[in-house]
C-alpha cells in the first residue's frame, strides 16, 4: 500500500480509530490501516476496504468478519466503517461504548472495547472535551 493511500485513510478518519473513536494523538501509538475485508478473505488495498484502527481494535479484530451478538448468541457481521454509521451501531456512555445493534454489540465484544483501562482513558478525554 502506498503512502498516499495511507494518508487518505488517516485523514478521512480524522486521525481517530474508526471502531472505538480514540484519537491517535492521545494513544501514544501509530494507528494501523485495517483491511475491513482482510486480504486472506479476498480484500484488497482499495480505500473502500480500508479503515484507520488503533492497535487494540485492529489486533482484537484480526481476520474476523463476524462475531456472536452477546444478547442473542447469533453470529452477525462486524461493524463496517465504510458501510455503516457509527451512531446507528454504538453509543458512548460514561466512558463505555455500548452496542445498539447486533453488529454493534458483537463488535464491542470482539474488539474488547470496554476494558477498564480504555474506559478510564475515555472518561479522562471526555472530561477534557476531547471526546464527544
Amino acid at each position: 500500500m502506498d503512502a498516499a493511500t495511507r494518508q487518505l485513510v488517516r485523514q478521512r478518519a480524522g486521525f481517530r480509530c474508526e471502531y472505538c473513536r480514540l484519537p491517535e494523538a492521545f494513544s501514544g501509538l501509530r494507528y494501523h490501516v485495517d483491511h475491513i475485508l482482510p486480504r486472506q478473505h479476498g480484500g484488497g488495498d482499495a480505500p473502500a476496504n480500508l479503515a484507520l484502527a488503533c492497535p487494540h481494535c485492529n489486533l482484537c479484530k484480526g481476520p474476523n468478519l463476524a462475531a456472536n451478538d452477546p444478547d442473542t448468541g447469533k453470529t452477525v457481521p462486524l461493524f463496517n466503517p465504510r458501510d455503516h454509521s457509527w451512531d446507528d451501531h454504538f453509543e458512548f456512555r460514561d466512558g463505555r461504548i455500548l452496542g445498539k445493534s447486533p453488529s454493534g454489540r458483537a463488535t464491542v465484544w470482539l474488539l474488547q472495547m470496554n476494558t477498564d483501562e480504555l474506559v478510564q482513558l475515555r472518561q479522562r478525554l471526555f472530561a477534557l472535551g476531547v471526546l464527544w
